[in-house]
């Protein structure tokens, strides 16, 4: 995968959970507030492999 915010730099390994894990509106505003800039469009996937935990 690649990251997300500029400059995008691929290498990266990301790993999906299986299971959501909930946090509050203050915690919400928190990371909005530190990642202002993490919107990317979607990418193709080519060789790159998805994670995922048990």
């Amino acid at each position: 995968g690649s990251l997300t915010t500029p400059p995008c730099s691929e290498g990266v390994k990301w790993v999906i959970l299986k299971q959501t894990v909930s946090i509050s509106p203050a915690q919400l505003a928190q990371y909005q507030a530190l990642y202002t800039y993490n919107v990317r469009p979607l990418q193709p996937l080519n060789d790159r492999k998805v994670l995922s935990s048990n």
